[in-house]
């Protein structure tokens, strides 16, 4: 018996749609195509702006000290909202390891989660990340809105919210850079 190119081809497209859902080729070309369709954040324009009413907010570092979010007043600062079982914070954290290697010694960074410390850290280590993880306290009143992961926003030196993206954003290209860049320049 004969087998057509058309049957062949279908079983191979079969295939491959399989192994994105039974093979470890699935997990990688979603975060793939999460990391393909993701565009920059945009910067709220000047004059529509919000300041953050105050710096009174608890969390935790990484060895589950607690400390405040005043050390962040008066700095450029990044907070993103994350948590290692959803697919595109994965897919984001690539890109704001990136922005961190950069900016880590400039800009105060925040990378939020509310989950526990055991599965952070083996997350972590398996993705060979090394910025510095904040632990959110549930019930906690944070100075804006606490979004669903993903999630992030700019802070300039004066606590106005320069950035506010929910979802998966392309954190490390060259307008995210110019602008984290113009706001450490900026008094």
């Amino acid at each position: 018996m004969k087998i057509s190119k058309r049957t062949i081809l279908n079983l191979l497209l079969f295939a491959l749609v399989l192994s994105f859902f039974v093979t470890p080729l699935g997990h990688y070309g979603k975060i793939f195509l999460n990391r393909l369709f993701a565009f920059g954040p945009e910067p709220i324009p000047a004059e529509n702006r919000l300041q953050i009413p105050n710096y009174n907010w608890t969390l935790k570092d990484k060895d589950w000290n607690f400390f405040s979010f005043e050390e962040a007043r008066g700095k450029v600062v990044f907070i993103n909202f994350w948590a290692s079982w959803r697919l595109p914070c994965e897919a984001e954290l690539q890109d704001i390891q990136k922005l961190y290697d950069e900016f880590g010694d400039r800009v105060v960074f925040y990378i939020i989660t509310d989950e526990e410390q055991e599965p952070v850290e083996a997350f972590m280590a398996k993705q060979g990340f090394d910025f510095p993880v904040t632990y959110r306290i549930i019930g906690e009143a944070a100075p804006f809105e606490v979004p669903d992961p993903p999630a992030s926003y700019v802070l300039d030196k004066n606590g106005e919210i320069v950035v506010f993206e929910k979802g998966i954003a392309d954190w490390y290209n060259q307008d995210v850079r110019e602008l984290f860049t113009r706001l450490l320049e900026n008094p």
